[in-house]
């Protein structure tokens, strides 16, 4: 296991391309990551965080020219996505082809996906391989003594001690200062509906659509 600076996310990015599980930091907290088109990768993190099943990861498109690529926005998640990303917003989108939803099991249909600023954003646009995410930490834990996910390295260890998880590298990003969830809208219909409010505040939110945004 390597622990490395920011500066060095080419080598979290090859161990991703490897199969290789990494862990990285946001502003949110730190995430743990995949190979999005590698299922064994991927239910390695469900095992190791007792995730079930159907809570998918979320799926980090490099920028929105690849989003659209792969993904079905609508004119509300077009406008969502241009006016919020690369930031904490997170959007379930369609796939464009049958093929690429059953490549991708790991991050479901309709799929968690996002475009990330910092090192999450930086280590999407360096992999070869599309990348999957999810949260430092064991899964439903919220009992009194849950801090929820890792913001700190030494919270990143227990969490692994935790799962049985090792990853191949971990970025040090320091002490992540917000955490807090992403925000995420529904925009498999039509009309987007609000599914967790998070650091893109509801009111946000709604001034982008110019309309009252309703909770799924």
């Amino acid at each position: 296991m390597q622990i490395v600076t920011p500066q060095d996310i080419d080598l979290a990015a090859r161990a991703i391309e490897s199969g290789e599980l990494v862990i990285v930091p946001t502003s949110r907290w730190y995430m743990i990551c995949a190979d999005a088109s590698n299922a064994q990768a991927c239910d390695s993190i469900f095992k190791g965080k007792r995730r079930p099943g159907a809570k998918s990861l979320a799926y980090v498109a490099p920028s929105l020219a690849s989003c659209q690529e792969h993904f079905k926005l609508g004119a509300e998640a077009e406008r969502l996505a241009t006016m919020f990303w690369p930031g904490d917003l997170a959007l379930l989108l369609p796939w464009r082809s049958p093929e690429d939803a059953a490549r991708h099991t790991g991050v479901g249909s309709p799929a968690l996906t996002t475009v990330a600023p910092g090192v999450l954003g930086a280590l999407a646009s360096e992999a070869k391989v599309p990348v999957a995410a999810t949260t430092a930490n064991i899964s439903g834990d919220a009992g009194p003594a849950d801090l929820g996910p890792a913001v700190t390295i030494e919270e990143v260890h227990d969490f692994l001690a935790a799962s049985g998880l090792t990853p191949s590298v971990i970025v040090d990003g320091g002490v992540c200062p917000a955490a807090n969830h992403m925000t995420i809208v529904d925009c498999f219909t039509p009309e987007a509906k609000l599914v967790r409010t998070g650091l893109v505040h509801q009111r946000a939110v709604s001034a982008a659509l110019g309309r009252e945004i309703k909770r799924a």
